[in-house]
């Protein structure tokens, strides 16, 4: 199956006539080894006379992206040789930028007809190509009878536009945009007189041109550097509506492809297994409660029906469990509705910026399913004051979660870095908050707080029972680890590939698997909490309130702790900042995780606990 099978490209492109003015903008710099991405422009590269920013979307401002118009201007299926962009003198401070940016493995992003730049690598292992998005800012290197180690500026283009030609007219389209960088120490004999100059290291007309790197432009400060670029042409069989499936090939998709099979296989297994044997165990216990005769058989009997009168007495802190429920609802709806938007092919990865954007204004609308089911399970518990609940579910996690991103955006704006978010873009988050999320929470509450109280199946007990004293293997802290493995072992191969393609800046695409991962992480979520609650009813311990929200949810550990083991082993991130940055985020992603688990989880065993005490006669 084609990765491309599960989006939806759009028909058609502007066709292009020859000698078209063809308009390259440059994106940020980024580096997997910093996640710090900076402006184009903070280097000493050559400018345009007027930098022009691009529009961006929310996501893509949120992403760090920064797109600007540059100097480089093709013309369509017209090769260019040896074209001079600028020279520029480079300063101490300049210098010192450079090396830095070369150190840290830095990547220069480009765009030409909303496709970004990659550069061609050969694959030793097999007769393919694999591309990498953007090239490297420079390398590092020493020259040959030195062991001093220098560094070398990319400072020499060749551009490659392929193109697909109309069959019926001389119109094309732009299908593909490669690069190959080379670091040339230019020459020139005679007075500099900018782009007129005549360089002796790449002329077309004396047929020197630039191939390789064997004279590098070293990065000295008071040094220049003259910058300059090829561009050709190439006609490709590829059409214009799959030319993105370059970009989304860039990974062995066997591998992945076998892996999500796996572990659904696996999953799919355990929960056939799990589901019969609660089916076998239930009937036989509703038949047997059921054909009691006296009451001196039926106070003989133990189990869960025993504690019928206590089981539906609210839990401590009843109030934090109606607010995290509520906002579990609301990230259940955010995911839904995200994901069968994407599988739909609406967010494909050609839309920069579009899955974040659309996250984000899902989320805000959730705010009436978060007000609703948190007023709902409120009234359930007696409460009254449907005010102080609704606040509470509006401010608790978006609260927490923008305090963090607020303390991670500090530290980004401390290293002048453009993935910063600006305050105009502070000010928008804080309105869609307060202004579109906190009033669709009030009226969810409103008319979840309207509706009757939802009634328990069976009579609660004044006095509460006392609660016999447990085996080991069903003590609290056990059980709510052991609940969280199987949830964890349902995503964990599918967060590989979700958080290469964060952190090592890689297109995400397999929506398609990634749903069907999320409907087996409900049914895992849902399951496992059912039988851990069915486990702690028959031991006669009735507070399963908050065990079943944190059974489930308690899978969000083990999602930290591999973000950690991915940190460690997949990433080669160095500065203090970068790791603050990585695990400042993948804590808020763990705790929505454990908020989206922990309702799943709550919520399966509340059915679960209406329904069988809903089907035995109670005396």
């Amino acid at each position: 199956m084609r990765p491309t099978a599960m989006l939806r490209w759009p028909a058609a492109a502007a066709a292009l006539a020859l000698k078209d003015p063809l308009q390259v903008k440059v994106n940020k710099l980024s580096s997997t080894k910093t996640q710090l991405p900076y402006s184009y422009y903070s280097l000493p590269f050559c400018k345009p006379d007027t930098i022009v920013d691009s529009a961006e979307n929310l996501g893509e401002v949120l992403r760090g992206d920064r797109i600007e118009n540059s100097p480089y201007v093709f013309e369509m299926r017209e090769p260019k040789m040896c074209q001079i962009v600028c020279k520029a003198t480079i300063s101490d401070k300049q210098a010192k930028e450079l090396k830095e940016k070369i150190e840290d493995e830095y990547r220069v992003n480009m765009i030409l007809d909303n496709l970004p730049l990659v550069v061609p690598i050969a694959r030793t292992d097999r007769d393919a190509l694999v591309f990498q998005g953007g090239f490297h800012v420079g390398v590092k290197g020493q020259y040959a009878g030195s062991k001093d180690e220098k560094y070398f500026i990319h400072n020499h283009l060749a551009f490659l536009v392929k193109y697909h030609k109309d069959e019926n007219s001389d119109l094309s389209r732009i299908v593909g945009f490669e690069v190959k960088p080379f670091s040339v120490k230019h020459q020139f004999e005679e007075k500099w007189n900018d782009a007129n100059t005549r360089l002796s290291t790449c002329d077309p007309h004396a047929n020197k041109i630039v191939i390789n790197s064997d004279t590098p432009q070293e990065v000295e400060a008071g040094k220049d550097i003259i910058f300059t670029y090829d561009v050709g042409f190439e006609e490709s069989d590829i059409k214009w509506a799959s030319r993105w499936d370059t970009y989304l090939l860039m990974t062995d998709d066997q591998i992945h492809w076998f892996s999500i099979v796996n572990s659904l296989m696996i999953v799919l297994f355990l929960s056939g297994m799990v589901a019969m044997i609660m089916l076998r165990t239930l009937y036989r216990d509703i038949s047997r409660y059921n054909q009691l005769e006296t009451e001196e058989e039926a106070q003989e009997e133990t189990g869960w029906k025993l504690v019928h009168g206590d089981v539906f007495r609210p839990p401590t802190n009843s109030d934090l469990l109606c607010v995290y429920v509520g906002t579990g609802v609301q990230f259940f709806g955010m995911l839904l509705v995200t994901m069968m938007f994407a599988v739909l092919g609406f967010l494909s990865p050609s839309n920069r910026g579009g899955l974040m954007t659309a996250m984000l204004l899902i989320w805000v609308l959730m705010g009436l399913f978060a007000g609703y089911a948190s007023s709902r399970l409120y009234k359930m518990f007696k409460g009254s004051e449907w005010k102080s609940i609704t606040l509470k579910t509006a401010f608790l996690f978006p609260g927490i979660a923008f305090g963090i991103f607020f303390v991670l955006n500090a530290l980004i704006w401390g290293e002048k870095s453009s993935g910063a978010v600006p305050f105009s873009t502070m000010f928008a988050l804080v309105l869609l908050w307060f202004g579109i999320s906190v009033p669709l929470v009030f009226v969810g509450s409103y008319l979840g707080f309207k509706k009757p109280a939802i009634e328990a199946p069976v009579k609660t007990n004044k006095i509460p029972r006392q609660v016999p004293e447990q085996a080991w293997y069903m003590n609290p802290a056990f059980t709510i680890l052991i609940g969280g493995i199987l949830p964890f072992g349902a995503v964990f191969i599918e967060l590989f590939f979700i958080l290469t393609s964060i952190w090592l800046h890689q297109f995400y695409y397999i929506f398609g698997f990634l749903f069907l991962v999320f409907i087996i992480l409900i049914i895992t979520c849902a399951e496992i909490a059912i039988v851990l609650c069915y486990f702690q009813l028959c031991s006669e311990d009735y507070m399963w309130w908050w065990r079943s929200y944190l059974t489930s949810g308690s899978s969000a550990i083990y999602l930290f702790l591999y973000a950690g083991f991915y940190f460690f082993t997949k990433l080669q991130i160095t500065k203090l900042v970068s790791g603050i940055l990585y695990f400042g985020y993948m804590l808020l992603a763990s705790f929505s995780f454990f908020v989206l688990t922990g309702t799943i989880g709550f919520c399966a065993c509340l059915w679960f606990t209406r329904l069988i005490y809903s089907s035995v006669k109670i005396e």
